[in-house]
């Protein structure tokens, strides 16, 4: 199966180097240095193409899920920074019929992590002797502050009923993959939930899981956590 890279970065490299595992070959590469302004999507570049993963930044990202909505190209794009717009991307999908799974994290830990402090805020919520944090840090070059995942994170703990209030902090340092920790603190004691990447081979890996899941035929706009976790309750 054929794979185009939208985003030509430490991401995107990553990503070719894993998509032979997962029965792709990266056929097409674009970055800035021949898609600066949209050029790259043409129809001939994508006529083989099965499945595009879109890792770029945040400012070109929605020129280019809309790009690739119009060529009807199933789409798995891991950039963050652009959810306020989620509505208006889903209907560009959903109009040409093709498919687009999302998330501010593709990594499979990350995704049950997820789960796990969803529980331990659904607990908290009554327990008002308790405070709760969130906090986060990324390598430097890392562009919104805070992640999509951190703002993911805090967002599961509310949907899960906990009424407190959660200070919620961003730190940009080096060379860091990603460290997020939620913490619940009391007079009595405190409890520290943390996910730790080791390397960006964690994002890869669940973004390629993705676009095997939509070379597969699956249509629709669908959050990263819905297929992982209907797949593993073998829904």
């Amino acid at each position: 199966m054929k794979l185009a890279l939208v985003g030509y970065g430490k991401m995107g490299k990553m990503v070719e180097q894993l998509a032979p595992e997962y029965g792709f070959e990266a056929a097409l590469a674009l970055d800035v240095n021949n898609n600066a302004q949209g050029e790259g999507f043409t129809a001939a570049n994508f006529r083989d193409v099965h499945v595009a993963v879109e890792f770029s930044t945040p400012d070109s990202v929605v020129l280019n899920l809309e790009k690739l909505a119009a060529l009807r190209v199933p789409t798995v794009t891991g950039t963050t920074g652009w959810f306020a717009r989620l509505p208006e991307v889903k209907l560009w999908f959903d109009q040409n019929h093709t498919g687009l799974v999302y998330s501010p994290n593709f990594s499979i830990g990350v995704n049950i992590f997820e789960r796990i402090v969803r529980e331990g805020a659904k607990w908290m919520a009554h327990q008002p002797d308790y405070e709760a944090w969130a906090w986060e840090i990324h390598h430097s070059a890392k562009k919104d502050a805070p992640s999509g995942t951190l703002l993911k994170l805090v967002d599961e703990m509310k949907k899960a009923g906990y009424r407190g209030s959660i200070n919620a902090s961003s730190s940009r340092a080096g060379k860091m993959p990603g460290t997020h920790e939620i913490g619940f603190d009391s007079a009595a004691d405190t409890i520290t939930l943390r996910h730790t990447a080791r390397s960006r081979e964690g994002f890869a890996r669940g973004a390629l899981h993705a676009a095997r899941w939509l070379a597969a035929g699956h249509k629709g706009c669908h959050e990263f956590s819905e297929i992982l976790f209907e797949q593993a309750s073998g829904a």
